[in-house]
Order: C-alpha cells, then structure tokens, then sequence
C-alpha cells in the first residue's frame, strides 16, 4: 500500500516547495526560514526516532548523513530559496527540478561507470535545449521578468546538488533507520543554512500568519513528510525510478503558482518544457539490451 501511495503523496507535497518558499520569502530572510525549519524537522525526527529506539549511526555513517543533508537539504534548498527570492519564478524553478533525470544520467556515466546508449545521449541534448528554451526569457534584459545570468546559474547549481544529494541517499546509508536519518541530515542541512546566514548577513523576521503557516507546512508537510517519503523510495525504488516522479511536480507548481501569485509562462517556455520532457523520457527509454550493474 506504501509504495503505491508514496510516489503520489510526495509528487503532491513537494509541489508546493517552492509556492512555499514564494509566498514566505518577502517576509523574512529564505537562509533564516530554513535554519528554523530544518532545525524544527531534527528536533522532531529525533523525537519520534527516540520513541521508536532508533539509534545513531556510526561515525563514519553519521559522516555520510551529514554529507547527503549538506546536499540536499541544505545546499539545494539555500540557493534555490534564495534564486526565488531575488526573481526566479516559483514555476521555472520547479521545471529546473525536474531536470534533475538527465543530471543523474550524466553522474551516472561519469561517476558510476554506467553506459548511455545512443538514445540517451540524444535525449541528454534534447532536454538541455528545451532547459535553455525555459531559461532565455528570463535572461532577457529589459524586461520585467528578467533575472540576472548569476541568479539562473545558482538555480541550475541547486539542481546539481540535489541529485549529488540523492545519490548518496542510495550509497551506503541505504539501510540506516528513516527517522533518524531525516534528523541527522536536516542537521547537515541546518548547519549550511546557518553559514549562508552569517555569510549574507540577513537576518530579517516579520513575524506575520504567512511565515509562521509556510514555516509550519514545511516542517511537517515537506521536510517531515516529503523529504522522508523522497529517502523512503530512494532506498526501496531506486535514485533513477524516483527522479522521474519530478517531471510530474512542474504542471502542479505552475498551477498553484498562477492560482496564488499570478505568474504565467510564455509560450517558449511551455514549449522548452515539453522539449525538456521529451528529452528526459528518451534519455530514460529501457532497451532489451542486458544492463551492466557498476561494481
């Protein structure tokens, strides 16, 4: 029953990350939301992780959660909140999001050893040029969409960690308990977040019902839930498997972002969207042909 519900309780939770992160960020720093969410979602993991008498990792186990929450909970979640803050659209973050199929592929071949076939790698070049389809308004200048080249890159770079970030999550901490790995990583995530707001010195808190109620929806809803969730089928389904749930995320955060805040796409960008998602599933495309497993 689990496995059948996760894939579409996450696909709809997770579509509201960055409606989340859009509807909270005029009312305080983004760095400062997440220090307080991540550090609320540890505090409540490693609750519920004490009440279920799970213990913590080893060592150099706890190393590798730190790692992969550093990634995915910290890295990724600090620069792609803080691109949103300064003009990237909710919408065109989350497509950037369900890129992340074609960046595992890539790490893949070249960290795992895994082989592409011909399919793949046209696939590969068909969802970049649908990415550089979505992003060129943007860049426009003069325009009042406009966002500048250094917001685009450190968006795409908050893809990149994400999928380094799930890829861990399928290494050697496959086994650990959910809960007390949720809490472990989102103090690694926690602990980046706190750098990013020293370093950027921004520590700005209005107190209003918008933050307390999107700060409280992404501890429980997104971290707590999806983020577990996201762990939980990483581990059972595969890194591969799951990443293709994100290319369901983009037409549900598109609509909730032009319910609630008004933003629409060009037609450009729907059709880089569709290139892009045409690209991915050619590049995911099974062949009869036996895959080699990596040592």
């Amino acid at each position: 029953m689990l496995a059948a519900l996760a894939p579409i309780l996450f696909v709809l939770i997770w579509s509201t990350g960055f409606v989340v992160a859009r509807a909270t960020v005029p009312h305080a720093a983004p760095e400062l939301i997440l220090v307080a969410r991540m550090l609320l979602t540890a505090l409540l993991l490693g609750i519920l992780a004490a009440i279920a008498r799970e213990t913590l990792p080893r060592p150099r186990q706890l190393a590798r959660h730190l790692l992969a929450g550093a990634l995915l909970n910290g890295i990724y979640l600090c620069t792609s909140w803080w691109a949103v803050q300064r003009g990237m659209p909710a919408g065109i973050m989350s497509l950037l999001g369900a890129l992340q199929p074609l960046v595992v592929a890539v790490a893949s071949f070249g960290l795992l050893g895994e082989r592409l076939a011909r399919h793949a790698w046209a696939g590969l070049g068909i969802g970049l040029a649908g990415v550089a389809l979505v992003l060129a308004p943007l860049l426009m200048r003069g325009g009042h969409a406009g966002v500048p080249p250094f917001v685009a890159a450190c968006a795409t770079a908050a893809i990149l960690a994400m999928a380094a970030g799930t890829m861990v999550q399928r290494g050697a901490i496959g086994g650990d308990p959910i809960r007390v790995s949720g809490a472990v990583q989102n103090v690694g995530g926690g602990l980046v977040a706190i750098v990013a707001t020293v370093a950027l010195g921004d520590y700005h808190w209005d107190g209003s019902a918008t933050l307390w109620l999107g700060l409280g929806w992404s501890v429980v809803g997104l971290s707590a839930a999806a983020l577990s969730l996201l762990v939980w089928m990483t581990r059972h389904q595969g890194a591969t498997r799951v990443s293709a749930l994100l290319l369901l995320v983009p037409p549900l955060a598109a609509i909730e972002a032009w319910l609630l805040f008004g933003e629409r796409l060009v037609p450009i960008q729907l059709a880089g969207f569709a290139l892009a998602l045409g690209g991915v599933v050619l590049a995911r495309m099974k062949t009869n042909a036996p895959i080699v497993e990596p040592a």
